[in-house]
């Protein structure tokens, strides 16, 4: 039975409750962040709790909870649920007021609400026998401030659905003037001719942890050239190779975009060196 956090309780997770009323139910009005954790072991903690903090204040939640309440949180929720290789889900609402209205109102305690998912080990860095993706492509129509973590992710639903329903793992997204943005649920990474490649962070984009993570690895590492910058979609379909990231996928390989192989269609050698390059220090951060 799956135990879960909710206002300042550990409860089975069919007890848990919350009211019609919640403005992350009837607005989306929220922050939420996916923490993975192998055998204890969290990756990227600090800086998911960061951009938690950061999103909170961007929405003017307060809530005023610093890293340590959250690192008691996450070790107590995974201690309940038996730990292993689990997801730590982190959600926090503006909470629940007493009528529905779109401005924010004023006395109200954030709602927040904690539970884990089990996640599978990370593949490993063996480009022969690593699971590969297949996705599509699409013009990015969410709204304009996709670098808050909002928890109001039906344009996220509806572009993901859009790959999935063709038979794909994702779908990468362009923007009005066909740069590459991001996934329905992932960052993006390119590689050409040895160099690795990511759009820049601005308001179209999540600033991801794993696309964080990776970056400074490779950088530290110095074997591997890393880029920041815009990416148009002819680039994209002539990579040599794709990568999709996120917290739970960790750094996946496409080989197939719309039905055309990704360079020779192949899991490729520079996404091996870098994921164990990303293996080996993942945990340093």
């Amino acid at each position: 039975m799956s135990i879960v956090y909710l206002n300042g309780s550990y409860l089975p997770i069919e007890e848990a409750k919350i009211s019609p009323l919640d403005r992350g139910f009837l607005f989306g009005d929220g922050i939420y962040e996916v923490i993975p954790s192998y055998e204890g072991k969290m990756v990227g903690f600090g800086p998911h709790i960061d951009r938690m903090i950061d999103g909170l204040a961007a929405l003017d939640i307060q809530l005023g909870w610093g890293h340590e309440q959250w690192k008691d949180l996450c070790d107590a929720l995974v201690d309940k649920n038996g730990g292993g290789n689990l997801g730590i889900y982190l959600h926090v609402s503006r909470g629940a007021d007493t009528k529905r209205f779109h401005a924010f109102p004023e006395g109200v305690e954030p709602t927040v609400f904690c539970m884990t998912f089990e996640i599978p080990l990370p593949q490993q860095a063996d480009r022969n026998t690593a699971g590969a993706y297949k996705v599509a492509t699409g013009e990015d129509l969410r709204w304009k401030r996709c670098n808050i973590k909002s928890t109001a992710l039906l344009g996220n639903v509806l572009h993901f659905q859009e790959g999935y329903a063709a038979g794909n793992n994702e779908i990468l997204l362009f923007n009005a003037e066909g740069n590459l943005t991001e996934a329905g649920a992932c960052n993006v990474f390119t590689v050409k001719d040895g160099v690795v490649a990511t759009p820049k962070l601005d308001n179209q984009i999540l600033p991801g942890i794993t696309r964080m993570l990776i970056l400074s690895i490779l950088r530290k590492d110095g074997s591997i050239t890393v880029e920041e910058r815009d990416i148009s979609k002819q680039e994209v379909l002539s990579a040599d190779e794709v990568w999709i990231t996120s917290s739970s996928k960790e750094m996946a390989p496409v080989i197939e975009i719309d039905g055309q192989p990704v360079g020779d269609g192949k899991v490729g050698e520079v996404w091996e060196a870098a994921t164990k390059l990303y293996a080996a220090n993942k945990f340093d951060y």
